[in-house]
């Protein structure tokens, strides 16, 4: 079943550019990833919204994104309340908002 996962992140001033870089010319192309956007959701705010073939391909990759991560893991803010430098969720698909 047809899987997302979000994962927000504020990045810190200055610090934009080598951050959407990160995840440009197929360095986020991850195995199984369907479809993915990375959203501006205010200053410095981002939002990642992939779409997965399934929970298992999403699991899969899950060691490719933490590197991914970890090569621009010093561009990102902390977002408090214990959350780190990601706040990742994610789920299988339950209503196609089209159909």
């Amino acid at each position: 079943m047809t899987t997302f996962n979000v994962v927000r992140f504020r990045i810190k001033p200055g610090r934009e550019e080598e951050f959407l870089a990160a995840h440009r010319d197929g360095k986020a192309a991850w195995p199984g990833l369907a479809e993915g956007h990375m959203i501006r959701t205010g200053e410095r705010a981002y939002c990642l919204i992939g779409r997965w073939r399934d929970a298992e391909a999403l699991k899969a990759a899950r060691p490719e994104m933490i590197a991914t991560l970890d090569g621009f893991r010093d561009t990102l803010e902390d977002l408090g309340d214990g959350r780190g430098v990601t706040d990742a969720t994610s789920g299988e698909s339950v209503v196609d908002l089209l159909r």
